[in-house]
């Protein structure tokens, strides 16, 4: 997968937290810590996610779905395997930032077994807009898919 089409899917997903770049991807996918899960519908990119796994932790560093595939489960399946997969490489915990005004995503985080364990005041940085903060959640990861 490539990291221009990784970068463009983001920025259709995306304005705050603010999309990532190419070359931000392309550092991701070179990172041996790094894990991508796609899904595609043959050469079109649905939904991605991208984890980084290091020691017994890990880190949903972030979930897209294109804007038009949403509501058919992708989101659900990436998560899942991502869980399954960061528990095979000895995570036992994933940590992850949402928006604290994103409540489609806190909701579908807490439906998935992940609580609320801190908040990041004004974290999240977008031009002309107010610091938004970010609500940290977790979950304990136990082999299950």
């Amino acid at each position: 997968m490539s990291a221009a089409l990784l970068a463009d899917l983001h920025r259709r997903c995306f304005t705050v937290p603010p999309p990532w770049s190419e070359a931000d991807f392309a550092g991701f996918l070179a990172d041996p810590q790094c894990r991508l899960i796609t899904r595609c519908d043959g050469d079109h990119l649905q939904a991605f996610a991208l984890f980084r796994i290091v020691l017994d932790e890990a880190e949903l560093l972030t979930l897209a779905t294109d804007p038009e595939a949403r509501r058919k489960g992708h989101a659900r399946a990436l998560l899942q395997e991502g869980l399954v997969v960061a528990h095979a490489a000895g995570a036992r915990v994933c940590y992850l930032e949402v928006a604290a005004d994103n409540l489609p995503a806190i909701s579908f985080y807490r439906g998935m077994g992940f609580a609320q364990a801190g908040l990041r005041r004004g974290y999240y940085h977008a031009p002309g807009l107010p610091p938004k903060d970010a609500l940290v959640f977790r979950a304990v990861l136990d082999g299950r898919g």
